[in-house]
């Protein structure tokens, strides 16, 4: 049976197309631009886009599972006309591209920006409401809406599952994500000041784990929240300072006193040709809620993620051998050699 992925050549889509090979699954692939991620695999390409319903039909026709993996991220205010095209009608069209192909099941990757952290003092489960507000990032609105495209076509006899991961981390980040992109610069000395706060960060491998048990045993219309560890940014450069050898940025800017900067480094990242990792949108999600649950996705699907120095080490270590990190020699005795 054909495994459809869009998506598959972003980070989590890297990692589930490995997967799925490995599994022995026959794997067809819908590759947009950079297919740099799915180079020399055993797998069928698709060329399309999720904005594109006809190039959807063309991919899933035959396809016994779909994975939804495609999607934009962005850590601005302003990029809602960007999202919801990508995001929403893109997920639109899936939805109904797989009713058209009659598509066994459609796994779809929503994200734990879609669901509200308040009361932040009470554990995030699936039971959260979806975001609406535009008080909220554009990103965590398009995911929301997103997900209620999937609900809609479920109610059409879709048999669908949503996924909620949380921050994702580890090796195969190819097109480099926002973290991957702030960890290499705490790798290299390169990152000015580290702020306080922290996120709940999971392994991608695991992350692939939970979604292919969901896929397997999951009931239609279930979700689940596949979280992993708080970790503070402080803390995370204080692991990749013990990893590489490396020493890494001893100045600690409060979250109040980084929101007031955060128009600054905006400008000043524009002005050097690069996206800025500090902006509203980021530093929001570092004071997001701490507690995250993963108990249902645990009992149900036998769910549990790895220890996260574990997953730190084998991502410096593939950013290393894919030659994105470079230590000075100095600091070559490092374990993750």
């Amino acid at each position: 049976m054909t495994v459809a992925v869009t998506g598959a050549t972003g980070h989590i889509g890297a990692n589930l197309v490995r997967a799925l090979i490995n599994e022995g699954r026959s794997t067809r692939c819908l590759v947009h631009v950079n297919c740099q991620a799915v180079d020399g695999l055993d797998i069928e390409r698709f060329q399309g886009d999720v904005r594109d319903l006809e190039s959807l039909c063309r991919a899933f026709q035959g396809a016994d599972v779909v994975y939804h993996l495609a999607a934009s991220i962005s850590l601005s205010m302003a990029d809602w006309p960007m999202l919801e095209e990508i995001n929403v009608t893109g997920t639109r069209n899936v939805v109904e591209a797989c009713l058209r192909t009659s598509v066994r099941r459609l796994v779809h990757f929503s994200s734990i920006h879609a669901l509200v952290q308040e009361p932040l003092a009470i554990p995030v489960d699936e039971s959260r409401p979806l975001v609406e507000s535009r008080h909220y990032p554009p990103y965590d609105r398009s995911k929301a809406a997103a997900e209620r495209e999937v609900r809609r076509g479920i109610e059409k006899g879709l048999n669908a599952v949503v996924i909620y991961p949380t921050a994702i981390i580890g090796p195969y980040d190819y097109q480099l994500s926002y973290f991957g992109e702030a960890l290499l610069a705490m790798a290299q000395r390169k990152l000015p000041a580290l702020v306080t706060g922290g996120f709940d960060w999971v392994d991608v491998r695991d992350v692939v784990a939970g979604a292919m048990f969901a896929e397997a045993k999951a009931p239609a219309g279930a979700s689940y929240l596949l979280s992993g560890h708080w970790v503070s940014m402080c803390d995370i450069a204080a692991m990749v300072e013990e990893i590489t050898g490396v020493a890494t940025s001893r100045m600690v800017c409060p979250l109040w006193l980084a929101c007031i900067g955060a128009p600054f480094i905006k400008v000043i990242s524009q002005l050097n040709g690069k996206r800025p990792l500090y902006t509203s949108v980021s530093l929001r999600a570092l004071k997001s809620n701490r507690h995250i649950s993963h108990e249902r996705a645990t009992r149900e699907l036998g769910y549990e993620p790895r220890p996260f120095r574990e997953t730190l080490v084998d991502t410096l270590r593939w950013f290393e051998e894919s030659g994105q990190l470079t230590r000075p020699q100095k600091a070559k005795s490092g374990e993750f050699l």
